[in-house]
């Protein structure tokens, strides 16, 4: 019988079977393995100020804001006041300078969202693109909660969605890692096909809704089955809060070679594909390099950052070396 889980927004309702045997880290993920990030995090930063290297600074003209400023009090200018804190306003009605005084915000909320749709259940050298996803947010929810922001998230595959609102403890960010085991441990190659699977917009529209201003939203995706909407809802997202798009994409996808023979299913029906066909090889190589192109549009014209991911290789040096950290040495295959 086919292990699922009910498209909710409290979460997985259904624990998925233990893979048999000893787990592959590569195919699937672990709570314990997810945990084990936590040391790992230290270091990595997924706001502004960052590294001379970090794909967030200057020549990809991101818009990252970081934690936005309460307004405190107005008060009398004093000698030594910031002139820029003048209001100009409130002076000339009174006669006298007077200062706005403001706060940093704290527990500044942030949301992952973390596709684990059967799409993302593919890597040809090292990883499932799956597992790339969930460790990389993983990584970002460490991060987060230590600098003292509110950490939540959306875990989403083919049926569900698991949804946890932004907190600033320990249980919910555990909540929203055993979220991410369990979505991951759900996908299998010979899952049976759905109906319909969900489209990225749906995950999208629940975090605008949660996400309403000056939140920190990251997307790890592999963006498949984009569309006009989701344009829509990427700059929607954007408009009104820091916006970190994290494309997870696969070796083979910046080069298919000619005269490969690939089988494609939907877990009933299964067709072979030769790439030496110019037309097929051509076809594959334009659907490959169009998503990624969407995705470069969108950081164009909304000003966004975007970390693209590869399951390739280990997951901890590509996100170091992204956001401009000395990259660590990669661990040993099993």
């Amino acid at each position: 019988m086919r292990d699922h889980a009910a498209r909710t927004r409290t979460g997985l309702t259904a624990k998925p079977s233990k893979p048999p045997g000893k787990v592959d880290p590569r195919i699937h993920v672990t709570l314990p393995q997810l945990r084990a990030l936590e040391s790992q995090a230290r270091g990595l930063r997924f706001l502004p100020r960052q590294p001379a290297a970090s794909v967030f600074n200057g020549r990809h003209a991101s818009r990252l804001r970081g934690r936005g400023l309460n307004f405190e009090e107005l008060r009398d200018y004093l000698p030594g006041d910031d002139p820029r804190t003048i209001d100009w306003k409130v002076t000339a009605r009174t006669g006298k300078p007077h200062v706005r005084v403001y706060s940093e915000e704290r527990d500044r909320p942030a949301l992952i969202l973390v596709d684990q749709r059967m799409s993302m259940f593919f890597g040809t050298q090292h990883a499932m693109k799956s597992v790339i996803a969930a460790e990389t947010a993983a990584l970002a929810a460490f991060r987060i909660l230590d600098q003292g922001d509110r950490v939540g998230g959306i875990v989403f595959g083919d049926e569900f969605a698991a949804e946890i609102k932004p907190k600033a403890n320990r249980p919910t960010r555990d909540r929203f890692l055993t979220a991410i085991a369990r979505a991951n441990q759900l996908l299998r190659a010979d899952a049976p096909a759905i109906g319909t699977p969900m489209s990225l917009n749906t995950p999208l529209r629940t975090a605008a809704r949660i996400a309403r201003r000056n939140n920190l939203v990251i997307v790890i995706s592999d963006f498949d089955g984009v569309d006009e909407q989701t344009a829509s809802l990427i700059g929607r997202l954007a408009s009104t809060n820091d916006l970190i798009l994290c494309p997870v994409t696969d070796p083979i996808a910046g080069e298919i070679p000619a005269g490969l023979k690939l089988v494609v299913s939907d877990g009933e029906l299964q067709v072979e594909l030769d790439t030496a066909s110019g037309e097929i090889h051509k076809r594959l190589a334009d659907f490959s390099s169009g998503r990624l192109s969407e995705i470069l549009s969108w950081q164009k014209r909304y000003g966004l950052p975007v970390l693209p991911l590869s399951a390739g290789e280990d997951t901890i040096p590509q996100v170091r070396r992204l956001t401009g950290l000395t990259s660590v040495g990669r661990r040993p295959l099993p």
